[in-house]
């Protein structure tokens, strides 16, 4: 039986964000209300569940997103986005630039969400494309996927972020392997894949274009730029280790262990880039503390949707459903990782959205991590992977990547759709590899 409502649970969610369009954070809520009641739970225990499962995924996720949506919003208006572009178009020149678009839309990936990401590159990948001559498929989709790729498998994305807390992976070891594990996927789905749609014609609508326009005279630095964007990774990175390297009764013990928690190294993060991007170059705190108001008010949906499927695992956890399916899925014959990547996918397809599919899978896979020895860290890439999934006309990605490039929708599958496919199947692969080595 928990088996079946949980099956129903899922098809009534896939209806209500899909076909209904209902709000998706409301959705997660009627569904993980129904599941708790059909499992026996009363409505105050099932009510109980939803507000402990809604506070206990957010958390400290709340800090880690919202700096980070601040952190990103600084990069872009500030032109330093821009000026990591041109610096790695100079380096790797004409013959070379769908790799260095990759790498640029990789690094600018990391501070920056998606949907922002996109608008930023969109004007500078037209640009490029006009003026080396390249076709602009074949340039546009190695940064495009270098940004996906940054958006499904590291954090301080939405996505990634809240499955490695609900999965208690540890954030900076989740960034060092899903940068591992991100390099072939974006070569592959990038600049190899992107040689091959050399004949799609594309002419992008110049009219959705909104980006405050920042002289090239007022660019901040590419040293700062580079700096800014990477000081997250750099903070997670460097401490996260250290920490567990240095001995208890160290003086540096203290310093280091509050450095290597991911909501203060994005704190630490904004804080610089306010004073280097912002402040340095001219800008007001008003000005500042404007744009980062908006970064805040634009990820407050994510943070519902993260919220939801938090509820909907607390009740499959307090409902008993979580064990049930758990002893299920420790005696299938399907490794634990790819069978994450398939219902992350599966959902995916089903739902379009990414993070949806992510932490929606959580939910189900979580008593598996708990009762086998599997790497969390690799769970959280295998899901992520999982998520990026088949995007096709369910997906606010595919319509975005259509109208901006002005694509029919075979177009679209063509391009987008297959881009994010091979980003998700490389991705698997990538963890299975990574899985026989650590």
């Amino acid at each position: 039986m928990p088996l079946i409502l949980t099956l129903i649970g899922i098809l009534t969610l896939v209806l209500l964000v899909a076909w209904v369009r209902l709000d998706t954070f409301i959705s997660f809520v009627l569904v993980s209300l129904g599941i708790g009641l059909a499992s026996g739970m009363d409505v105050v225990a099932a009510g109980k569940s939803i507000q402990t499962g809604i506070g206990g995924t957010l958390g400290d996720l709340v800090l880690i997103i919202g700096f980070g949506a601040m952190l990103g919003r600084i990069v872009a208006e500030s032109g330093a986005a821009r000026r990591i572009t041109n610096v790695l178009i100079s380096w790797f020149g004409i013959k070379n630039i769908r790799w260095g678009l990759a790498l640029a839309g990789f690094v600018i990936g990391i501070p920056l969400f998606y949907n922002a990401a996109f608008i930023i590159v969109v004007p500078l990948v037209f640009t490029i494309a006009a003026s080396s001559g390249l076709p602009l498929m074949s340039v546009a989709v190695p940064m495009l996927a270098a940004l996906s790729v940054a958006h499904g498998y590291l954090p301080p994305h939405p996505s990634p972020s809240a499955v490695a807390g609900q999965l208690k992976a540890d954030i900076g070891q989740t960034l060092i392997y899903g940068i591992i594990v991100a390099i072939p996927a974006i070569i592959v789905a990038g600049p190899l894949f992107g040689r091959t749609l050399l004949h799609v014609k594309a002419t992008p609508n110049r009219a959705l274009f909104d980006l405050r326009e920042v002289p090239d005279t007022n660019l901040p630095g590419a040293g700062i730029s580079f700096f800014v964007a990477m000081l997250p990774v750099l903070l997670l990175t460097i401490f996260g280790p250290l920490k567990n390297a240095l001995p208890a009764d160290s003086p540096l013990k203290t310093i280091v262990t509050l450095l290597a928690e991911p909501y203060i190294g994005m704190l630490v993060s904004v804080l610089t880039a306010m004073y280097a991007l912002g402040l340095r170059q001219g800008q007001t705190m008003k000005a500042i503390t404007k744009d980062m108001e908006e970064a805040v008010k634009a990820v407050a949906p994510i943070l519902l949707v993260i919220a939801g499927a938090g509820a909907l695992k607390q009740v499959f956890s307090d409902s008993g459903t979580s064990k049930y399916i758990g002893s299920l899925l420790a005696n299938a014959s399907i490794p634990p990782l790819i069978l994450a990547w398939g219902i992350a996918a599966f959902i995916r397809v089903c739902v379009g959205s990414a993070t949806v599919a992510g932490l929606t899978t959580v939910g189900i896979i979580l008593p598996l991590v708990q009762s086998q020895a599997i790497k969390p860290e690799l769970m959280v890439l295998a899901i992520g992977s999982g998520s990026l999934m088949f995007s096709h006309i369910n997906d606010g990605g595919f319509w975005l990547f259509k109208e901006y490039f002005n694509l029919t929708i075979p177009q679209t599958i063509r391009t987008w759709s297959l881009m994010e496919t091979i980003v998700s199947v490389v991705g698997l692969l990538g963890v299975l590899a990574l899985n026989l080595v650590v």
